[in-house]
């Protein structure tokens, strides 16, 4: 989805806007006493992983399969990792403990068979959040529905996940992204709740951004080749405006930020974030940064600096970041960076 820079004409289309609607400001984001985010899938799975205090992982033993080859007739196995990203998001204010899924990943059945031998209840989930609707964020969704059956379950979206995309790579035949059916999804049991702005869940203690601010002027987003239907032809999508993220505010601590693929701008989500909630910190930064290709490997440096500046306890980029921004990010907040990996969870605490 990165393959080619702009010109002047696409850079100006893609340059920073305020996002359409009312914006509501400010919110009173509740603040609650512990967020657990466990990544269900992710781009890399590392069983030799270290955890700490505040993160636990999980090793080549989490499950076992049939496999003849071996004297016992099985193997031990680890957690399934693909270019998708999907976590499980555990909230807890006083003796409260809700739980909410963002995003699904990319395959139908990956989600599940991490979760399964996780041994998370995909049952107990109360809502499904999307960041937005290409299809490596939500394939997971026809497994999560087989899980659930026809259960009614809240999913909050922006109307705008239904568009239909396509990568048009010079050189290459134009290859049309899967695209999600608002229909199947309801018939299927999710109760699908479009907004474009921002959405309070869970009593007021999770924030869904909706459509973010474009304030920075390095954060430009997609290349020429990200393209929407717009019903008679095909242009140049560089926004991506169905782009939000998930926001929780630790009691004494900041804001924890959870972004799909921060097709906004990592940077612009955070600003957005604290904006919205006249939250002057941001304790944890977890989730795609998109900062992989050439389109997006150039903005790596004054992506770092300003969330270096930021001061975050926390951050774990996952999914679309890229080696060279993981190397960077690394490189500026050694004692903040931590690695992110299929079935790691993370504890936060007040």
């Amino acid at each position: 989805m990165c393959e080619s820079p702009g010109d002047a004409v696409e850079a100006s289309s893609s340059a920073p806007r305020r996002a359409h609607g009312t914006a509501v400001d400010p919110i009173g984001l509740e603040p609650v006493d512990e967020v657990v985010i466990t990544t269900l899938v992710d781009n890399t799975f590392d069983a030799l992983l270290a955890g700490d205090t505040r993160t636990s992982r999980v090793s080549f033993g989490v499950g076992s399969m049939p496999a003849p080859q071996f004297e016992s007739g099985e193997t031990t196995v680890g957690l399934r990792a693909e270019h998708g990203f999907s976590a499980l998001v555990t909230v807890r204010r006083g003796s409260t403990t809700t739980t909410l899924l963002f995003d699904t990943g990319l395959s139908p059945d990956a989600m599940v068979i991490n979760a399964e031998r996780l041994g998370t209840e995909l049952g107990a989930i109360h809502a499904v959040v999307l960041s937005h609707g290409h299809f490596d964020h939500a394939g997971g969704l026809a497994g999560l529905a087989g899980k659930r059956g026809v259960r009614s379950l809240p999913m909050v979206l922006h109307p705008l996940v239904w568009t239909k995309r396509r990568l048009a790579v010079p050189g290459h035949e134009p290859q049309v992204l899967p695209t999600l059916s608002k229909r199947a999804l309801e018939a299927e049991g999710f109760d699908v709740i479009e907004r474009r702005q921002p959405s309070l869940l869970l009593d007021g203690c999770v924030l869904i951004t909706g459509e973010v601010d474009r304030t920075t002027e390095y954060e430009r987003g997609m290349p020429a080749s990200h393209q929407s239907w717009t019903g008679s032809s095909w242009e140049h999508d560089p926004l991506v405006l169905d782009d939000q993220a998930l926001v929780v505010h630790l009691r004494g601590q900041g804001l924890v930020v959870l972004t799909g693929c921060g097709h906004a701008g990592a940077v612009n989500i955070v600003r957005h974030a604290l904006r919205l909630t006249r939250t002057d910190r941001l304790h944890a930064l977890v989730g795609g940064l998109h900062l992989s290709g050439p389109a997006f490997e150039p903005i790596i440096a004054p992506t770092v600096d300003a969330l270096t500046s930021m001061n975050p306890t926390l951050v774990v980029p996952g999914h679309c970041t890229g080696w060279r921004a993981q190397h960077a990010l690394a490189a500026a907040m050694p004692d903040t960076w931590v690695a992110g990996s299929c079935g790691s969870a993370y504890r936060l605490t007040a």
